[in-house]
């Protein structure tokens, strides 16, 4: 038996009316003092008797009425109604947990762990459900499975969100097509999240739900959020030894739905507060703020940027390193040196490379006959400037230097012969020199490898024009980095043993060319050298959910890592690859080496901004699909159908009338 209205069963408590009143009534008879009791002894015991019976079948008659009464307004149905009435319609249902990092402000995960608690709560014997945790990417926590308890065992598994990114439609059509193997056509995605509104545009218009699956949105947002984000934090990656203090520029916006104006920003260096200030956004909507410091010593330094003042603490770190490097060693050997500076080979290139102020280089220059294999011991690049008159010895130190991981940079003039260059340098050289190209004209940089490094940073026209240049013969083992327009080498690059040779096709002088004349000759000149003693930089700051390799040589052979919350990180292949997770620094010691690479979370997420779930629930709701009936509502329409075709409550009213009936019979009969 099952009640429709199970509420009035309560008023079963009413049966015990009669009894109350039938114990209140029997009062014991008093004593009375008769003359002669012959005429008492004479009454019949049957007659007492029956008396007693009519009282007792009168009480429990009016008990009965109450009680049917009673069970007819609960509206019973027999047992084979519960069996259609629960598995009428079973349901393939996907859950989807948002574990994204605005999903740990204040207490909304836990109240999403409880939404989805009490949703395996409401489903039925023989519904299959799929628990999917999701921000950026989705973790599978249940697939399809009828065992409700071993999907609460994995949402208990879930200790906290995340620090993830929202992404709504991927997950969405993730659980899509997890329904498309489901079971059942009853088929309905719930996704229980706080609906920030800063993924909204990633909508796609033409991408909806599969017909029939039905969507529902649990909103388990704060009401109220005050937050303070650094959108954008500016700092160097880079610096030279000695080099001047450095700004760091800090952006601040008031993100929460509670506009919050005041807070400080904190600059910590080294794990040492250096500075902070205060924020005060009166009506605007940001803020930038300036830090001065100097990273003084050479090596890795660490940075945070704190913000304070607000409720949400999760976002309020931004982290960077920044990397101090030696100044670069340069030895120039001029070949045509002259006491008039515009005909000096060497003058354009040590403006270039010296002229400034705080120029990342030092640099000395000696003449040919001043070489010596001193000289190169604590050079980090050796140039030769129109050099063609070295001698064997002379030439045999620079091939060792290059063989013995130095780096060394050509540009050959008029002073050289090419017979004696290939002989000499053909060990280490780019290309063999084979004449000089004369242009009536003049000749342009026509093409050149955009993903060089030392091209990459010099994405623009190269207009510098050339009356004269020498024809170059690659060497099998060289790139050829930039060409002329008749397509002939311009800069050649080549490593030699552990290092590295460029040969420049041209002098650096205005005799052949007016190359030091235009504004990318500095750049042109600084990159080169760079590249040929500094390894490429690499990347050392990424966000949340970003995938990237510790090993940024590429050719690491052992690293250990430890995740910013000091755990040690377990790789699960060769190459070194993580994923970022947490906001902080990972410590990467690679082959004995110390690498640090900042991790911080995306700013959009600090956007609490949030999005009615009709605005979601419009956007992927396939047109195809009916209106939805909750379960509850389902069930309420089968049962009006089941009682209409077995009435049961009115016969128990039949009965209750019959039972009147007889009640007042016997009552009558009783008490006259």
């Amino acid at each position: 038996m099952v009640f429709l209205t199970p509420f009035f069963l309560i008023g079963l408590l009413a049966a015990l009316i009669p009894i109350a009143i039938h114990l209140i009534r029997r009062e014991k008879p008093p004593k009375v003092m008769f003359s002669t009791i012959r005429f008492l002894k004479k009454t019949s015991k049957k007659l007492i008797l029956f008396q007693h019976l009519s009282q007792i079948l009168l009480l429990l008659l009016r008990s009965a009425v109450i009680v049917l009464l009673v069970i007819a307004f609960a509206r019973p149905l027999i047992n084979q109604s519960v069996a259609r009435l629960l598995d009428a319609d079973p349901q393939s249902a996907v859950i989807l947990l948002d574990l994204s990092m605005s999903m740990r402000y204040g207490d909304s995960f836990e109240r999403a762990k409880d939404e989805v608690s009490v949703l395996l709560d409401r489903m039925s014997q023989g519904d299959e459900v799929a628990l999917v945790g999701f921000s950026q990417s989705a973790q599978i926590v249940s697939e399809l499975n009828a065992d409700l308890e071993s999907v609460r065992s994995g949402l208990n598994g879930i200790a906290e969100a995340g620090f993830g990114v929202t992404r709504y439609i991927p997950n969405l059509q993730l659980a899509d097509q997890i329904l498309e193997e489901s079971r059942y056509e009853n088929r309905a995605i719930y996704l229980v999240s706080d609906f920030q509104e800063a993924d909204l545009d990633s909508f796609e218009d033409d991408w909806k739900l599969a017909p029939g699956t039905a969507f529902f949105g649990i909103d388990v947002g704060a009401e109220v959020s005050r937050n303070l984000t650094l959108t954008d934090v500016r700092s160097p990656e880079q610096l030279l030894e000695d080099a001047v203090e450095q700004d760091i520029l800090v952006r601040v916006r008031s993100t929460g739905t509670s506009y919050l104006a005041k807070g400080e920003v904190s600059l910590i260096v080294d794990g040492q507060m250096v500075d902070r200030a205060q924020v005060d956004l009166g009506d605007r909507s940001e803020e930038v703020i300036t830090f001065s410091t100097a990273f003084e010593s050479e090596g890795a330094h660490i940075g945070e940027v704190r913000v304070t003042g607000d409720d949400f603490d999760d976002d309020n770190s931004y982290f960077f390193t920044v990397e101090v490097l030696p100044k670069i060693e340069v030895l120039t050997i001029n070949g045509e040196a002259s006491d008039n500076w515009f005909d000096d080979e060497g003058h354009w290139f040590s403006l270039a490379v010296a002229g400034a102020a705080e120029s990342p280089f030092e640099l000395e220059t000696v003449s040919p006959d001043d070489f010596s294999e001193s000289a190169v011991i604590g050079i980090d690049v050796l140039v030769l400037l129109n050099v063609g008159d070295l001698n064997n010895q002379q030439t045999s130190i620079i091939v060792d230097y290059v063989k013995n991981g130095g780096a060394l940079l050509i540009a050959p003039g008029d002073r050289i012969t090419p017979e004696l260059f290939n002989m000499q340098f053909q060990e280490i050289t780019p290309a063999a020199l084979e004449e000089q190209e004369m242009v009536d004209d003049y000749s342009v940089i026509a093409d050149f490898d955009r993903r060089h490094p030392i091209m990459r940073p010099l994405e623009t026209d190269w207009s510098a024009r050339f009356q004269r240049h020498w024809r170059l013969m690659p060497n099998a083992e060289a790139n050829v980095v930039m060409q002329f327009d008749n397509s002939d080498p311009a800069l050649m690059e080549r490593e030699v043993g552990e290092g590295k040779v460029i040969l420049f096709a041209s002098a650096m002088d205005l005799e052949w060319n007016n190359l030091p004349l235009q504004g990318l000759f500095l750049p042109f000149i600084h990159e080169t050298l760079r590249h040929l003693v500094q390894p490429e930089l690499k990347q050392r700051a990424y966000s949340v959910g970003d995938t990237f390799s510790l090993d940024i040589s590429g050719e690491a052979g052992l690293v250990n890592a430890r995740n910013p919350r000091g755990e040690e990180i377990t790789f699960a292949n060769e190459n070194y690859v993580v994923e970022a997770a947490l906001p902080g620094f990972i410590e990467a010691n690679v082959d004995g080496e110390i690498t640090l690479f900042a991790i911080n979370p995306d700013s959009g997420e600090s956007n609490f901004s949030r999005t009615p779930v009709e605005n979601l629930f419009d956007s992927i709701i396939n047109p195809d699909t009916n209106p939805v009936k909750s379960r509850e509502t389902q069930n309420a329409q089968l049962a009006s159908e089941l009682e209409r075709s077995q009435r049961i409550w009115w016969w128990i009213l039949c009965l209750v009338m019959g039972l009147i009936l007889v009640e007042s019979l016997i009552a009558n009969r009783t008490y006259r």
